[in-house]
């Protein structure tokens, strides 16, 4: 299990580091979990889950005072990308800006490579 405190690999915003201490608050979970899984209209979905265990393939992420956990294959197709939290008039959400991604769908949670 590896610990990044620091990362240029996978980073968060402060709006997604707030928004998600909030969440893991109200869901009384330690980790956030961000993975990739096959699927989507584009090829490739984000996945976004609260989780009280890590495993010995998990890269933990400490950033703006929340601990996020990425699976070693997921971190292959997140390398340099960014979390973000939006809020919008029509609604609010996490949004990943991914460098790696060269096509996504409207929705923004489905791209391929």
């Amino acid at each position: 299990m590896n610990e990044i405190t620091s990362s240029q690999t996978f980073s968060l915003t402060p709006s997604a580091g707030a928004r998600i201490a909030t969440l893991l608050t109200s869901e009384a979970a330690p980790y956030f979990r961000v993975s990739v899984d096959g699927g989507g209209c584009s090829g490739f979905q984000y996945k976004f889950d609260f989780d009280h265990n890590r495993t010995d393939d998990d890269i933990l992420f400490s950033q703006h005072g929340v601990e996020i956990l990425v699976d070693d294959m997921s971190l292959g197709f997140l390398e340099n990308a960014q979390l973000d939290y939006v809020e919008e008039l029509v609604g609010s959400f996490f949004r990943v800006v991914n460098p790696n991604a060269t096509a996504s769908c409207g929705c923004g949670t489905s791209f391929s490579v």
